[in-house]
């Protein structure tokens, strides 16, 4: 039996619960983007002292491979509200993550931010590559897996999603383009190759069949999600 029979021997419900699992943590709700804040300022904590611990740290709490996970499955699944999601999700934790960074960079940075960890997330070359797609093709599968969930946090760590993020805040901030450029062609280079590897993988599980348990999972998700915010202004109201 092949590798190709085993991600496409997985059994449905295993499929489901990780499709549900994929929607629900990709949900564009305070929690997610307030975990992104706290990882993207830590990270930049970490590369302005540089600090590898805690920058291995701020990969450990944020939750942005899922939305990125998310992408590559609805693309997989053709859900054009679903590719939407995923992508505005994406799009506002950057810009939240960035301003984090810059302001963060802008006030605590003693203007020397030319660091090893930050010169280190500024030069993309195809190891880098390869490590974005390996690691694409281990987080997919692995989501599907119950038994190997418990690995995520290290391929998170491996892909380093948030620290190129940081990066990018940090180079912003001291007007540094060299470190602008290169941090953001490093991010594009591991989300490029998560997203192929992961729709190879999802292809391969035949993800689309659970189409509608995705858009269900979304909608019940979003719908949530306003509810909480719409509590939190009230309570907000009623005390103010």
């Amino acid at each position: 039996m092949g590798i190709f029979d085993h991600i496409r021997a997985v059994p449905e419900s295993d499929k489901s619960t990780a499709v549900k699992q994929l929607i629900e943590g990709s949900t564009p709700d305070f929690d997610f983007f307030l975990l992104i804040v706290l990882s993207v300022l830590m990270a930049t904590f970490g590369l302005l002292e540089n600090n590898p611990a805690a920058v291995i740290g701020s990969m450990l709490i944020a939750p942005v491979l899922f939305p990125i996970l998310s992408l590559s499955a609805s693309m997989v699944m053709s859900d054009y509200k679903l590719i939407g999601r995923a992508g505005t999700t994406l799009f506002k934790a950057a810009v939240l993550g960035l301003a984090a960074a810059f302001l963060a960079s802008l006030f605590f940075s003693d203007g020397n931010v030319l660091t090893g960890e930050v010169l280190a997330r500024t030069q993309p070359n195809l190891l880098s590559i390869a490590i974005a797609i390996i690691a694409g093709f281990a987080v997919a599968y692995s989501l599907v897996k119950p038994k190997l969930s418990a690995t995520l946090p290290g391929i998170a760590v491996a892909v380093s999603l948030i620290p190129p993020l940081a990066a990018i805040g940090v180079g912003l901030s001291a007007f540094n383009w060299p470190i602008v450029s290169g941090a953001t062609v490093y991010l594009l280079v591991n989300v490029i190759g998560i997203v192929f590897a992961s729709m190879i993988t999802f292809s391969l599980m035949n993800l689309y069949q659970k189409r509608h348990i995705a858009a269900k999972t979304a909608d019940t998700a979003d719908k949530a999600a306003k509810e909480e915010a719409q509590k939190v202004h009230e309570i907000a109201e009623q005390k103010s």
